[in-house]
């Protein structure tokens, strides 16, 4: 068959970029959703060069979950999209396996044809009960849902950037191989900010960050990490539901441009004992009318009483939501004050071992910085838990206190514990989804070693919730 008999949808990266910048900026100021769903059909109908659409939704643990629809499909039956939820970790169980995704037509993005292939488009989608209700583990949902209420009512934009760490190792599926390798290999072992322009790792992070680009992130700046072959690509903050939208996108479009170079993207938090693990700092503001909330020239650090309050929620919180922010087995190795770590619960403006940190900012960027939260939690349980938390939560200035100072667990079992025990966290997520949530990280934790030693063991990386699959769960 000649290439000649197919003509799909290939536009050009500058193009792209100026697509879906627009699509942000209509997003991002509120129209009636009905609007955007009659332009993106018409998008779609108009095009004929398009020929499906990706569909994406998250699980309860954060892992992207894609289905491919033929567009004719779609325009007719966009309203009745349905999938078997049994088959998802943490959703619904074999006998009330049914559910529904809801297209969420502001999240619509226009795709680089040499990363998903020609005449595809991409959009987000929520989760729904058999008879429309909003699905309770579904935390896309519940984010937009609390945010678009917060605006409604008082008018409040929730704001987030956040700062993704990631390695890069050679060979493709390094994660699923671990079981036979044992090892990862870096590909380069260069030093903080430093890879020469020609190197493996320059060269992924150069294809990954123009697919950013391309997908409207807005792009500040790129570099290699301080551990061998990690890299981070820093991008604009943005109302959090996009943001967590974007997190999801990163870890995508990093690990197929990994895939096209033969490697591996991988966003575990300390893959590799003896060198600095993958963080995703959380930074964290609020906004009305333009207006950054957390600014206050006069206030402690320049951070408005708002500001301050909102952090020391979070502190007083912090056992309760620390299994939400580090929720693999893995993740408790990155807690460790000796590689850059923070495992103290506490606020600091300079030492960055402390959990939350108020870095220099101005009357527009004035935020908090969530530290401790690693690249694989669930983007959205997560920052849906910081913000309530930070806006609602119980209120105790005495864990600002430097002879209150507490830390965080060093081992899930401990944080599975706090979690479940809360009152706290079944009251913001409901006693079921708690108790789901619970359950899942319970089961991976039971696959590996209760004490974690010195040693990454095969274990949490092959029954990683972002590594894992049927086969390989079904090897224990």
């Amino acid at each position: 068959m000649t290439a000649g008999l197919r003509d799909f949808l290939e536009i050009p990266y500058d193009k792209l970029e100026e697509l879906n910048l627009q699509i942000k900026a209509d997003r991002i100021a509120h129209p009636p959703a009905h609007a955007f769903q009659e332009a993106r059909m018409k998008d779609l109908t108009d095009e004929k060069r398009i020929k499906a659409v990706t569909v994406c939704f998250s699980d309860l643990e954060g892992r992207l979950h894609m289905l491919d629809y033929d567009k004719k499909f779609l325009l007719k039956s966009a309203d009745n999209l349905t999938f078997d939820g049994s088959s998802i970790r943490g959703f619904s169980q074999q006998a009330e396996s049914d559910l529904r995704l809801s297209i969420d037509w502001p999240a619509f993005y226009w795709l680089p044809a040499d990363l998903f292939g020609p005449g595809k488009v991409l959009v987000f989608a929520n989760v729904l009960e058999r008879d429309g209700a909003p699905y309770a583990a579904d935390m896309r949902g519940k984010l937009k849902a609390y945010t678009e209420a917060l605006y409604a009512k008082d008018g409040l934009t929730c704001n987030a950037a956040n700062e993704i760490e990631g390695f890069v190792f050679a060979g493709r599926h390094a994660e699923q191989r671990y079981i036979e390798t044992g090892r990862f290999e870096f590909i380069s072992t260069g030093g903080y900010y430093h890879s020469l322009p020609g190197d493996a790792l320059r060269m992924f992070i150069d294809a990954a960050a123009e697919a950013q680009r391309a997908l409207g992130f807005a792009n500040e700046k790129d570099h290699p990490e301080v551990a061998p072959a990690q890299f981070e690509m820093n991008y604009s903050y943005t109302e959090v539901s996009i943001a967590a939208d974007q997190i999801l996108l990163y870890k995508l479009l990093s690990r197929q441009v990994a895939q096209k170079m033969d490697m591996t993207a991988c966003f575990l938090p300390k893959p590799v004992t003896g060198v600095n693990g993958n963080g995703m700092h959380t930074n964290l503001s609020i906004s009305r009318n333009g207006t950054n909330l957390f600014w206050d020239k006069q206030g402690k650090e320049c951070l408005s009483q708002m500001g301050w309050d909102f952090l020391t929620r979070i502190l007083t919180r912090a056992l309760d939501i620390c299994l939400i922010l580090n929720s693999s087995v893995n993740a408790y190795r990155r807690l460790d004050p000796h590689f850059e770590a923070p495992n103290q619960i506490k606020a600091s403006p300079i030492d960055r071992g402390s959990m939350v940190r108020i870095p220099i900012g101005n009357e527009r960027s004035m935020r908090t910085e969530v530290r401790s939260i690693a690249p694989d939690a669930n983007p959205y349980l997560a920052l849906y838990a910081l913000l309530k938390t930070g806006l609602e939560g119980p209120l105790d200035r005495s864990v600002l206190d430097a002879a209150n100072i507490r830390t965080l667990p060093d081992n899930i079992y401990d944080a599975i514990d706090a979690f479940s025990q809360s009152q706290y966290t079944a009251s913001i997520l409901g006693k079921d989804v708690q108790e789901k949530y619970a359950d899942v990280k319970l089961n991976a934790a039971h696959r590996s070693p209760r004490r974690l030693g010195s040693l990454i063991k095969t274990s949490e990386i092959i029954y990683h919730h972002e590594v894992t699959n049927q086969y390989l769960w079904n090897q224990f």
